[in-house]
């Protein structure tokens, strides 16, 4: 029989090519999504009121969401620019639902738990189902993690965008089609409008290609995403580095996160696990901590997304020593040993000593320390926001340093009159309510010399009351010579210590 006889016959026992079809999750996938994703709303809901407390950033939040839409770009051209994105974002979920606590936080909540299901499908994608599902258990115990989930800020948004744009970025590599590399800019351009300093997490990203040596064809298409994230981002970049001063307060490193560098797999694909891990995991925060020794810049919230690569990490391992029969009783132990030691930070955190500060004991300290008409000062301004969270613990104290109020004057902390008027108006009151941020010293600025210098020769210290982020003292002028107690204020401070 010839070729030519042949051919007929072999074509018509193929069959046609079937047409494909979208694969549905498996249940591995499942499990490793929605595991993780439980695990944290859990745990995000546990004591998420902290007793009906918030601190500074938090109270930040809550005021500028409750200005409408336009005031928030209006304030965000004098302070707080990076943010603007997420304040309106709080600003429409408080336009839907009632203002308040459960509602300030419940977004970085659900934020946090989309996240973890990243998680869990990123490393089942890299390294299979157990290892998966382990990466997405063990990131919503990870310390940080718990804390910023409970937290009316954007990190947690800001974590939840970077880990679904690593998915997309490791699953866009053996496909080299557009619009994946489209979904992963738009992620990786909506992290960066929460947070600035997400676009660290573009550096970590083009090290796992490089180093995963993947065809020149996704490294220009990954180029291209990721110029356009910085160029669609580049003028909110040059207006923020003006508003640099917001970031002074930050003296050097606080908590580094531990590192893990290799994990023992092998790879699923054409991307190992720890190629992208390792890189989002170190290289964030270790250029941070560069810049800082330029300008003293680093938070570990900046770069909280960090943790998906430590999250990663120790799944690999504990799905490692799961595979080793030998060693399978140890890892058990191990992870029972690891879940006891994380039981008391966990209990703290959902404490109202777990954050720097609690703007919802400072204002009524203040209310219960003052008299009507006695005088109000911060020390410095940018402390009014201590007391911003309720307007009625300082209703009847009048503010000698303020001109302007924040809403009317775009700002976060209003504006102060000038050194001299400040001097004159303290003058005219017999009793100062003063408030300091603990650990805080005064600028060099001249109305804060002003305050002080004042304080210094025309009054002296009555009483100093504690709080969690400050101390409120009030001060009598040298003239009255039997000032009356205040309500718990004695020789000694409301304190007694």
């Amino acid at each position: 029989m010839s070729l030519d006889e042949r051919t007929p016959a072999v074509a018509g026992s193929v069959p046609p090519p079937a047409p494909t079809r979208r694969r549905s999750p498996s249940p591995a996938e499942a499990v490793a999504v929605i595991a993780p994703l439980s695990l944290t709303i859990a745990l995000g809901l546990w004591g998420v009121r902290r007793k009906n407390t918030m601190w500074g950033d938090e109270s930040v939040t809550c005021q500028l969401a409750h200005r409408d839409l336009s005031q928030i770009w209006l304030t965000a051209q004098n302070v707080d620019l990076v943010h603007a994105p997420y304040y309106a974002v709080i600003h429409e979920v408080f336009g839907l639902f009632r203002a308040g606590l459960l509602t300030l936080r419940l977004p970085s909540v659900l934020a946090m738990s989309v996240a973890a299901g990243g998680v869990g499908l990123l490393g089942l994608r890299l390294a299979g189902p157990r290892a998966g599902l382990l990466a997405g258990l063990v990131f919503p115990l990870l310390p940080q993690v718990q804390k910023y989930t409970q937290e009316g800020r954007s990190y947690a948004m800001v974590c939840a965008l970077v880990t679904w744009a690593t998915y997309a970025l490791v699953v866009s590599v053996p496909h080299r089609t557009r619009w994946r590399w489209a979904v992963y800019g738009s992620l990786m351009l909506l992290a960066r409008l929460l947070h600035e300093f997400a676009v660290l997490a573009l550096v970590a990203h083009g090290v796992t290609l490089a180093v995963s040596r993947v065809p020149r064809a996704v490294l220009r298409m990954w180029s291209a995403a990721a110029s356009g994230v910085v160029a669609g981002l580049l003028p909110l970049a040059i207006c923020s580095a003006g508003q640099s001063e917001q970031v002074s307060w930050i003296g050097g490193p606080v908590r580094l996160p531990g590192v893990l560098v290799v994990a023992p797999l092998g790879a699923r694909g054409p991307v190992r696990l720890s190629v992208p891990a390792v890189p989002i995991l170190v290289l964030p925060t270790l250029l941070l901590l560069v810049t800082s020794l330029v300008k003293p810049i680093f938070v570990d919230r900046y770069v909280l997304y960090g943790s998906i690569g430590g999250a990663l990490l120790l799944g690999a391992w504990m799905d490692y020593f799961h595979r080793l029969r030998q060693s399978r009783r140890n890892a058990w132990i191990a992870a029972v040993a690891v879940l006891a030691a994380l039981v008391p930070p966990s209990l703290a955190l959902r404490t109202p000593q777990s954050r720097s500060n609690d703007v919802t004991a400072i204002g009524p300290t203040v209310r219960k320390e003052g008299r009507p008409g006695d005088g109000l000062l911060y020390l410095s301004g940018q402390q009014r926001i201590l007391t911003a969270a309720d307007p009625e613990d300082t209703r009847f104290l009048t503010d000698l340093a303020l001109a302007q109020d924040p809403v009317s004057s775009n700002t976060l902390a209003g504006i102060e009159l000038p050194a001299q008027d400040i001097a004159t108006r303290m003058l005219e009151f017999d009793r100062i309510v003063a408030v300091r941020a603990a650990g805080a010293h005064s600028p060099a600025d001249p109305r804060e010399q002003a305050k002080t210098s004042s304080l210094r020769r025309h009054f002296r210290e009555h009483g100093t009351t504690h709080v969690n982020g400050a101390r409120v003292t009030v001060y009598v002028r040298d003239h009255d010579p039997s000032p009356k107690a205040t309500p718990g204020s004695d020789g000694r401070g409301a304190s007694g210590k």
